[in-house]
């Protein structure tokens, strides 16, 4: 049973990409769900006339305040035990030395869930809330993934990888067995009848799956309604590849669209070397992007535009990408982001750096609308599911010290000063406590 809460103090939400509410007031959750926000003067109020009765009431301190989950719209599941290792080489030559062998040790069910909890944790554990993930490709091994998440509460969508291209790993299935083992997963997954946790189509991308296997897997996602997600355009020598062996389309995009994959449910990650006539295809299929800064340098792919894609509509939000990115917490994520956008602009001068109030919208709301559940999640607002965090800025043992500041702790001014710092050079020890859909999730250093 979920507790009914009150948490008074200050609240931090994203209402758009450059609008963030810092504001004093109070929420009231029942049944896991938002269903009153109001003033600071409100609660005391009501609270003097005993309003609150049968509520648990939270206050925070005055160096504290609340915000939504972080949303991971990118990661990898099975490839956390590769976490800071071969970092050094380019994307296909990553993939065949250190990722698909690891991925095949996920047949084993015993291995995948003593990682797979450990994956879960560590993920809930730096505030993420939301996470779409990549299984491997082995069915029994990515159920073990999804009962880890159905266990720790942590809202999830997770897909079977799907491959059926030769590669020097032997990592693939053959085309039957692999419709069959995703439509089985789906299957399986939906027999959970869990709100929190959803299947997702997950052709790994176009050179790993080919289009009669692609267009099979859009006619799944389609009879169970189901995400899809990808990778596109991450690796200049993916692209070339991939166009070669596709000869009869003029761009990468026009791959998958041509196999049905291109939806409004669609995630595609990384997006770096799109065309301008690719861009539009995505916003006109209405497809979300996963932005993943730290894979995108460390593995040498590029640097992606995103405020350029974010000028055309694209809806994007943010990915730790796991094992190319070398950090599970989408506070790393929002701060690469920052950078990158920061090094485009002094570049080349196009696009506006991302700032830190759209970096936050990008790690929370905009990850939301890019998995297309911010009718539920990404924001503090009435109606949607309660997925927060509560961030101890000055935490006893954590890395931001608290120096004396001639602002009032009360002010305006103060409070947007606490998310910065927050944000720019706080950690997983400022994230006090986690709530996804009203249960609290971690408590102090315990993930509970």
């Amino acid at each position: 049973m979920v507790e009914n809460l009150i948490i008074f103090g200050t609240l931090v939400s994203s209402t758009g990409l450059n609008s963030l509410e810092v504001v004093p007031g109070y929420l009231i959750i029942e049944d896991g769900k938002i269903i009153r926000k109001g003033t600071s003067r409100e609660f005391v109020k009501l609270e003097a006339q005993d309003a609150f009765r049968g509520f648990h009431i939270i206050k925070l301190q005055s160096d504290q305040f609340l915000m939504p989950g972080f949303v991971d719209c990118h990661t990898h599941g099975p490839q956390f035990p590769n976490l800071g290792l071969g970092l050094d080489r380019p994307l296909l030559e990553w993939l065949e030395k250190y990722t698909f062998p690891l991925e095949s040790q996920f047949a084993a069910t015993e291995y995948a869930s003593n990682v797979y909890s450990q994956v879960v944790r560590r993920l809930l554990t730096n505030g993420t809330t939301t996470a779409c993930y990549f299984g491997s490709l082995d069915l029994g091994g990515t159920m073990e993934l999804v009962k880890s998440a159905v266990n720790l509460r942590q809202r999830a969508l997770i897909g079977k990888v799907s491959m059926n291209m030769k590669n020097q790993s032997g990592y693939y299935n053959d085309t039957e067995r692999e419709v069959d083992d995703s439509t089985k997963f789906v299957e399986k997954v939906l027999a959970f009848d869990n709100d929190l946790i959803s299947p997702v189509i997950s052709p790994r991308f176009a050179l790993s799956c080919d289009n009669e296997l692609m267009k099979k897997l859009a006619e799944l996602a389609a009879k169970y309604n189901c995400h899809i997600q990808s990778h596109i355009s991450e690796n200049v020598e993916e692209v070339n590849e991939v166009l070669r062996q596709n000869p009869g389309c003029v761009n990468y995009a026009e791959v998958y669209d041509k196999c049905a994959i291109l939806t409004n449910k669609c995630i595609m990650a990384h997006a770096v070397h799109l065309t301008d006539a690719e861009i539009d295809l995505l916003k006109i299929r209405e497809v979300g992007i996963a932005h993943c800064p730290a894979s995108n340098t460390r593995l040498r792919s590029g640097l992606c535009p995103v405020r350029k894609l974010i000028n055309h509509g694209l809806r994007v939000g943010l990915g730790t990408d796991v094992s190319g990115g070398d950090s599970a917490s989408i506070l790393d994520a929002i701060r690469r982001t920052m950078d990158v956008s920061t090094h485009l602009e002094l570049q080349h001068g196009l696009h506006r750096a991302i700032n830190w109030k759209e970096a936050f919208y990008l790690g929370t709301l905009g990850g939301a609308k890019a998995l297309s559940l911010d009718h539920k999640i990404g924001s503090l607002e009435v109606g949607k599911e309660f997925d927060a965090l509560v961030i101890n800025v000055f935490a006893t043992g954590g890395p931001i010290d608290n120096h004396p500041n001639t602002l009032e702790a009360t002010s305006n001014e103060y409070n947007e000063g606490l998310v910065q710092r927050f944000l720019y050079t706080g950690d997983d020890r400022n994230i006090t406590q986690v709530y996804v859909k009203g249960h609290l999730v971690k408590n102090g250093w315990t993930v509970v």
